[in-house]
């Protein structure tokens, strides 16, 4: 058990009262592990969650060349032709898709009814021709019936259904074993229920099954198959390579599925404002303490969910509800700042600073004892333009006058190629700026003294 268990419980506690949730799963992960928990192996609909899976599936076929993504859908299924943005719209291609950026109109009340739908009838909304909210490729419009579309193509071009090749590449390699297209033939799942006139009351609905909307929501899984899916996106940005990174997609891949590709403007999410975005089939949500977060929530009648993560410190942390569009996002959040304010989330992975270090010894001993030859070498070329190394000499004599031989004490990387150097002679410690040029043999190309003043 971790030891934040009891504060992460509590949150979820107050979740499941505020929204009226008859249960809440919920799991933390760390480094790869999920560390805690409560009902780990409990199913339930995770709904627009599918659609990072979906999305996976697509950039793994682009990598063997069966799928271009800005190629016009029509290519791959000519029935697609009519699916056509307002006027001035270039054709839908997949990544407009797979990024939110056709322009369909918002649908998640329509989609979640029909994730069942049959292809005859999914075929006479493209025939008639699906309505838009804006113009493609100008912003962010949420649309689950473009996953819709991205599974026709998906058909079409490989002859077989996306959640079949999900399944084969990811699902089972993976160890997900309890994550299915339909619902579980087992009784250790989550009944759906719903809040009217405040009373938690079951959903009257039979559970859709597996249809042509299914990529946009249609899987069931548990806490702990999601923590294996969260360990495999987010293992993608470590630098030493494990078994994971060889299942199913590159992690170059991976990583592009956790970019920004569609900025969606400000968002508010647990009290909490941040910049936002879509990735591909995940968003992303940049919080002032926590950094850079990749998440994606789900929702439909009976359901609510979220898997959140911080790839920069390894971490993240995700929760599932059985009652309908139950905001998981919201105490996903909570659990990862309650992590941050006790002192228990892990600190922001660093940049190598091997470069920094080579440099940064190089130009200390510069500094101690100029000449012109050995700056030649070491510095880009611009940087006697930028300012001559008679005036640079000059200073580096003042500086030493002052302070007496610099010797270097640490490196503070924010990137391979920049950051600062601390630097101390007789009295107190100096930080110095330096950028690495983007040249083989990597010279300075910038440096300062930023303190003391």
């Amino acid at each position: 058990m971790h030891p934040a268990h009891a504060h992460l419980q509590r949150l979820a506690d107050e979740a499941a009262a505020t929204h009226h949730c008859p249960t809440i799963a919920w799991g933390l992960v760390v480094d790869g592990e999920l560390v805690d928990g409560v009902d780990t192996d409990v199913v339930y609909r995770i709904a627009s969650m599918t659609k990072s899976f979906t999305c996976a599936a697509v950039l793994a076929l682009r990598d063997e060349g069966a799928l271009a993504l800005d190629v016009p859908v029509a290519h791959y299924a000519p029935e697609l032709a009519a699916v056509v943005g307002p006027p001035g719209s270039p054709a839908i291609t997949l990544r407009h898709l797979m990024s939110m950026q056709t322009g369909l109109a918002t649908d998640d009340a329509w989609a979640d009814r029909h994730l069942d739908i049959a292809p005859d009838e999914i075929d006479r909304i493209y025939a008639a021709g699906p309505t838009f909210a804006m113009t493609t490729g100008t912003g962010f419009e949420y649309s689950n019936l473009g996953f819709g579309i991205i599974g026709r193509v998906v058909w079409r071009a490989t002859g077989t259904r996306v959640q079949e090749h999900i399944t084969r590449r990811f699902l089972r390699p993976l160890g997900m074993h309890d994550t299915t297209w339909v619902e579980p033939h087992h009784d250790r799942w989550a009944r759906p229920f719903r809040v009217q006139d405040g009373a938690i009351v079951p959903d009257h609905h039979q559970p859709l099954g597996d249809g042509e909307i299914a990529p946009m929501g249609g899987l069931w899984t548990t806490v702990a198959d999601l923590a294996r899916w969260v360990r495999w996106l987010t293992a993608a940005h470590r630098t030493v390579t494990a078994d994971i990174d060889h299942v199913g997609l590159s992690p170059a891949s991976r990583r592009e599925m956790q970019q920004m590709h569609n900025y969606s403007g400000r968002s508010t999410v647990a009290g909490r404002v941040g910049a936002t975005g879509y990735g591909f089939g995940t968003r992303l949500f940049d919080d002032q303490d926590l950094g850079l977060a990749v998440a994606h929530s789900g929702g439909v009648p009976g359901y609510g969910s979220n898997m959140r993560w911080l790839p920069a410190r390894r971490v993240g942390a995700i929760a599932l509800a059985n009652v309908t569009y139950a905001p998981m996002n919201d105490l996903t959040l909570r659990m990862l700042v309650a992590l941050h304010d006790d002192g228990r989330l892990p600190p922001p992975a660093t940049p190598s600073d091997a470069l920094l270090v080579e440099m940064g010894t190089r130009l200390v001993h510069l500094l101690n004892d100029w000449n012109d030859e050995s700056a030649e070498v070491l510095f880009a070329d611009n940087v006697a333009m930028d300012d001559s190394f008679e005036r640079r000499s000059a200073r580096a004599r003042r500086l030493i006058a002052q302070h007496g031989t610099l010797r270097l004490i640490s490196v503070a990387p924010s990137r391979a190629t920049s950051g600062t150097l601390h630097v101390q002679g007789s009295g107190e410690p100096i930080a110095i700026s330096v950028v690495l040029g983007p040249l083989a043999h990597h010279p300075v190309q910038q440096y300062a003294i930023i303190s003391p003043a």
